[in-house]
């Protein structure tokens, strides 16, 4: 698997991906471990974790958040409703932001950014509105901008992100049924501009049919498809 000098990147299975950076600042984002069929087995957190990034209230994002908050010290930096909604679970130090915010989190700019999908969260008591789906693009000092697409489908305003932003590496669903598949994740590359694509969102259940080498078939030549496995560092 290839690897960066400047920022690592591991795939915790589902959208769970782990950012750690040149300068030592480390982003989890959208933690999902405990009922996740493909968590890379034994494999531990990091003891201490700056930051915890949700993308939107479904608990297949933001199941594990407030245990890993509370044992590791992270913030939590969410739509702004959802961060209310985490911070009523114990977590102590959360951010809440809404779609085009912009925050510093350590060496690394967090903007979030607009994405197409539900976003309600449930418990105990039913549904609760925690505001809409995002997507995050990092910025960090040192290193290539990075985006996180959370769940959503193609819309044509990733045109924007790209030109404003100019992530070089996406992080993108493409499992289908519940946001793209890799038909209509090609068009969100060709939007953005990426040249390097780490699929998540695929393989957990059945129902995520789309892959890594469906994807390949319809990028443009020169795009980068990693086909990695959970537990796998770019």
């Amino acid at each position: 698997m290839a690897s960066s000098k400047a920022v690592k990147i591991t795939w915790l299975g589902h959208a769970t991906v782990l950012v750690e950076t040149a300068k030592g600042t480390t982003v989890l984002i959208d933690p999902f471990i405990e009922h996740n069929p493909k968590y890379p087995k034994g494999f531990e957190l990091p003891e201490k974790i700056d930051y915890v990034l949700l993308t939107h209230g479904h608990g297949d994002h933001i199941g594990d958040t407030a245990p890993v908050a509370k044992k590791t010290g992270a913030t939590v930096v969410a739509m702004v409703e959802l961060a209310e909604f985490i911070a009523k679970q114990g977590v102590e130090k959360t951010i809440g932001m809404n779609l085009g915010g912009t925050v510093q989190l350590g060496d690394v700019a967090a903007t979030m950014v607009e994405a197409k999908h539900s976003a309600g969260a449930q418990d105990s008591a039913g549904t609760h509105y925690v505001g809409v789906a995002a997507g995050f693009v990092l910025t960090p000092s040192e290193g290539p901008a990075l985006y996180h697409a959370g769940d959503t489908t193609v819309f044509g305003d990733m045109r924007l992100i790209g030109e404003l932003y100019q992530p070089e590496i996406a992080m993108l669903p493409i499992g289908g049924h519940y946001t793209m598949g890799p038909r209509e994740a090609a068009v969100a590359v060709q939007l953005l501009g990426s040249r390097t694509v780490l699929p998540i969102h695929w393989g957990t259940w059945p129902v995520l049919a789309g892959t890594p080498k469906e994807l390949a078939g319809y990028v443009a030549p020169g795009v980068d498809v990693v086909e990695w496995e959970p537990g796998d560092v770019y």
